[in-house]
């Protein structure tokens, strides 16, 4: 799998054999022993999971959890503590925690459930990604559909392509000669005649939100703008 996991455990014994225990499965293990060493490391690595213990030394796990919640909210976790009642159980989801395993563990079971998690996370984040919001209209770039509240339409693989490029740089000017030869393959006399042609259809397909202008730069290219104020 090669998922990055950072294990949160302050227990020398239990921390070194999780490690090699989840290395053995072929994730990619760091391990801190703190909230403090926690911070630090997230702040310059990103990992597909966050393991964490609530019994820690300085921040317990939950405070731990709610400042990953805050400043890095893409980054799934679940606690893995003794803490066993009820309150602390709902305490854990409440904080938005993927899962909350109680002590002692059964390494198989934490391995099948860290692999449930990244399969659930990682699915949501690719639909996130090919997602696109543009004002009062969602984007599928996966199916190429472009829809709003009254009406769907799938884009063609040259709308999709030129609409695709003018969202990468909303509200940017997008040069002219780079659409063409990204899109079209070359910047001659037809192909410019051919994206005038899209660039036509697009503003069609755009016209419901009176927010959103696909303007056309004189002599340079074409901005996407959206006004975020009403949007």
């Amino acid at each position: 799998m090669n998922a990055k996991v950072l294990l949160v455990e302050d227990n020398e014994n239990l921390g070194y054999m999780l490690k090699e225990y989840l290395t053995m499965k072929y994730f990619q293990m760091d391990w801190v022993k703190s909230a403090n060493e926690a911070m630090i490391f997230l702040k310059n690595n990103k990992p597909d999971l966050v393991i964490l213990d609530v019994g820690l030394p300085d921040l317990d796990g939950f405070q731990l959890a709610q400042w990953i919640k805050k400043d890095y909210p893409t980054i799934p976790f679940l606690f893995l503590t003794a803490r066993v009642l009820k309150i602390d159980v709902l305490k854990g989801f409440n904080l938005g925690a993927e899962d909350y395993i109680k002590k002692p563990i059964d390494e198989e079971e934490l391995v099948m459930r860290i692999k449930a998690i990244l399969n659930r996370t990682s699915k949501e984040s690719d639909s996130v990604t090919n997602h696109i919001a543009l004002g009062n209209y969602h984007f599928n770039k996966n199916t190429r559909i472009l829809s709003s509240q009254n009406e769907e339409r799938r884009l063609t693989a040259m709308e999709s392509k030129l609409l695709l490029m003018l969202c990468q740089k909303l509200n940017q000017v997008v040069e002219r000669s780079l659409l063409l030869n990204e899109i079209w393959g070359n910047d001659d006399y037809f192909s410019r005649k051919s994206m005038d042609v899209f660039v036509s259809r697009l503003r069609k397909y755009l016209a419901e939100d009176q927010n959103i202008k696909l303007l056309n730069v004189h002599n340079t290219g074409f901005i996407l703008n959206v006004n975020p104020e009403n949007n």
